[in-house]
């Protein structure tokens, strides 16, 4: 009879201390924990993750070579608020991209996107429905981003890539700032969807201005 194989339980490894903060920190910053005009001291950071003041230097550093923050000695590191001249830096590339896109699309839309797409709307009216500000960004970003993907340049994709961070700071920011927002979200990407389905690349190039150029006007905090 053979002896009975128990399973070793294989330990799993957290990410390294200075790992641990720049994440920390980078959602904070982009949820909007940690809002734009904070200062983040690196006391307070090692304590709240747990760790010691050197790997906080080394998240901080990383995090201020993105753009998110300006390093201070011996005082801090303080969060950069989101400028207007970088919220329109941002539109103008998104709309470069999403338009050429979405006019791509048209006429040969994969059945693949639109079940993804579709799945996408339900996560948004899920968030929604919870008040999950964050989680409701993450899923507004990746509908755009999948239909980026599928007009396949990935020389564009990347470069779309590269605005993440800055779209779902952006994207928190408007939806605090008008709550409203989010059904008018929910409610142009359905548009977005039914001109890529039914429409021609004008209809759908237009659907993808009207939307970004709503979201342009409130993350700069303009009526």
């Amino acid at each position: 009879m053979d002896a009975a194989i128990v399973a070793t339980p294989v330990a799993v490894k957290s990410p390294p201390a200075a790992e641990r903060v720049y994440l920390h920190v980078k959602a904070g910053v982009l949820d909007r924990s940690y809002e734009g005009g904070t200062l983040l001291t690196e006391g307070d950071l090692a304590e709240a993750v747990g760790v010691s003041r050197t790997p906080v230097r080394e998240a901080l550093l990383r995090l201020e070579a993105e753009g998110l923050l300006k390093l201070y000695p011996k005082k801090g590191a303080l969060v950069l608020p989101v400028s207007a001249q970088e919220i329109a830096d941002v539109v103008e590339t998104r709309l470069l991209v999403e338009q050429h896109a979405v006019a791509k699309l048209v006429g040969a839309l994969p059945e693949r996107l639109v079940a993804r797409l579709e799945e996408l709307l339900a996560e948004q009216r899920g968030h929604a429905a919870a008040g999950d500000l964050a989680a409701f960004a993450v899923a507004d970003r990746c509908f755009h981003a999948e239909i980026v993907r599928a007009a396949g340049n990935r020389i564009l994709a990347q470069l779309y890539d590269q605005l993440r961070d800055r779209q779902l700071r952006m994207g928190v920011a408007t939806m605090h700032a008008e709550p409203s927002r989010v059904a008018k979200n929910i409610a142009e990407h359905t548009e977005i969807l039914d001109a890529l389905r039914h429409g021609g690349a004008r209809q759908a190039e237009a659907a993808v201005r009207r939307h970004l150029s709503r979201v342009n006007t409130l993350a700069r905090g303009e009526s």
